[in-house]
């Protein structure tokens, strides 16, 4: 599986965490995220969540007022990718308690560290929900 980001974006369009993993100029990416999330907001709810966007598959779903995107290889499953999201989702729920907007925006760091401990060089390492969040929970205590 090779992922090549992630984003989190509100529905005005506001990238509130983004996670690349390949190298991309701070230019670039600012003209990558404008040109997907324009394609993805524009989407009515009918439509399927899978885009394609120059070299990249981008799948996407959303869940309250936040867009979830991730951008993949053009031979990539879809379906997993639709999974990865969700649990990406489950386990901030967990940890946030039905997250929102502003637990990533105020917890920015914690979402980053989440992300990271599911997805390592754009490959998803880990699924177990407990196993990505225990870390975090050590890191709770100590402070």
């Amino acid at each position: 599986m090779t992922i090549r980001f992630v984003l989190m974006v509100n529905k005005q369009g506001q990238t509130r965490l983004a996670q690349y993993y390949e190298y991309l100029t701070i230019d670039q990416r600012r003209a990558l995220e404008g040109e997907i999330v324009r394609k993805c907001l524009a989407r009515s709810d009918q439509q399927c969540s899978f885009v394609e966007h120059r070299n990249y598959k981008v799948v996407y779903r959303r869940y309250a007022s936040l867009f979830f995107l991730v951008g993949v290889d053009n031979d990539e499953n879809e379906l997993a990718i639709l999974e990865f999201i969700h649990l990406l989702v489950e386990t901030m729920d967990r940890h946030f308690g039905n997250v929102c907007e502003l637990d990533i925006m105020f917890h920015l760091e914690k979402a980053h560290f989440m992300l990271e401990e599911m997805v390592m060089n754009g490959c998803i390492v880990e699924t177990n929900k407990s196993n990505i969040l225990a870390p975090i929970q050590l890191m709770d205590k100590a402070s």
